[in-house]
């Protein structure tokens, strides 16, 4: 497969880190360390600023790798992504990597001109390790020939299989996947609907959706079991580790695992650690 960045074979995928108090960030993210996940992915929607978050993150730890999934270019003009990239690279080398991506995107904006147009205006930092939020073939082609490779982000494993294809043998290929340690059926595909009401309710994401082969019945009422069950990998920790590896076996350098089912005001550290002993996600 490709290159795997340094990241391993799993990481931990979060949004926790954009409203958690600083000091709750600091002491989750340390203990994530010590129990061997040797990345954190942080997105950038709404809550934290994207390199100052990353910057925090890397200066609370000492061998884990941030990786931005993903810092959006509507954020910021690329001079200043750059110039924050390569302070993070001088200042922690080779453990950070920049996600970048459109994220929401804008009305009249076609987002592989714009995302190209800012890989122009990025490059000449050679030394800022960066991937691409990539889904459709053409932006998984500007991923595998300006990047180091692509993010994908709610994506089932035959779309996996379809990115390596295109990326080829030797692009960096990181995969979002939500999990939840949860056996009752009813119960977790209720929990599972709560989380993919975003992404069912987007006209970017329904589209990749539909690229992928669900259909309307598929897409509408929170969601077919099928479509859920692909979405969110649930049941005892056996069965998630076993689910999570199938997107290995598909093609993915390395795995972002994204928790959900978490009560409000609680983090997800118990999954996180049950998760990392049954994972060995550094290896």
């Amino acid at each position: 497969m490709g290159n795997d960045l340094g990241l391993g074979a799993f990481g931990v995928w979060t949004f926790d880190f954009e409203d958690h108090p600083a000091a709750l960030v600091r002491d989750s993210v340390q203990e994530l360390e010590e129990l061997g996940w040797p990345a954190v992915w942080v997105p950038e929607v709404g809550g934290r600023e994207a390199f100052s978050l990353a910057g925090y993150l890397l200066a609370v730890t000492e061998r884990m790798s941030v990786v931005n999934g993903i810092a959006q270019i509507t954020a910021r003009e690329a001079a200043a992504a750059r110039g924050g990239g390569v302070l993070l690279a001088d200042a922690y080398p080779g453990r950070h990597v920049l996600g970048l991506g459109l994220g929401a995107g804008r009305p009249g904006v076609k987002p592989l001109t714009a995302v190209a147009e800012y890989l122009d205006a990025f490059d000449g930092a050679e030394e800022v390790r960066r991937v691409l939020a990539a889904y459709g073939p053409k932006m998984l082609e500007l991923a595998r020939d300006r990047t180091s490779g692509a993010h994908t982000y709610k994506v089932n494993v035959a779309h996996t299989v379809q990115a390596r294809e295109i990326l080829g043998p030797d692009a960096f290929l990181g995969v979002e996947h939500a999990v939840l340690l949860e056996t009752d059926p009813d119960r977790a595909r209720t929990v599972a609907r709560e989380h993919l009401v975003p992404y069912l309710s987007t006209p970017y994401n329904l589209a990749k959706f539909r690229r992928l082969g669900y259909t309307e019945d598929d897409l509408t009422g929170g969601g077919s079991d099928r479509f859920v069950d692909d979405m969110v990998f649930w049941g005892d920790l056996d069965t998630v580790v076993d689910r999570l590896r199938t997107q290995q076996e598909a093609g993915a350098d390395h795995v972002g695992v994204q928790v959900i089912g978490v009560r409000a005001g609680e983090t997800a550290m118990p999954q996180w650690r049950a998760l990392a002993e049954a994972l060995s996600p550094g290896v």
